[in-house]
């Protein structure tokens, strides 16, 4: 069963919890925090309860996307990722 990351559902710690799982990049990381990654500026907000996971994705989409075919040169600001 897959557990609710909904902020009436979590406590901070947990949203913490979860914001660093969902990130765990494995090996590859090492040691980071995520303060020192820059992580917890962007996930913050869900973290203090006040914007769930999805607002925050949604956001993040809507400035990081590439319009139309890749063909014509319309792009946004994409992602690398």
């Amino acid at each position: 069963m897959t557990r609710s990351t909904s902020i009436a559902d979590t406590t901070r710690e947990e949203r913490i919890q979860i914001v660093a799982e969902a990130l765990a990049w494995g090996d590859d990381c090492g040691d980071c925090s995520l303060d020192a990654c820059g992580i917890d500026k962007f996930y913050q907000p869900y973290i203090d309860g006040e914007l769930e996971l999805a607002e925050l994705n949604m956001a993040r989409a809507s400035t990081t996307y590439v319009l139309g075919d890749a063909d014509r040169g319309e792009r946004g600001t994409s992602c690398v990722m």
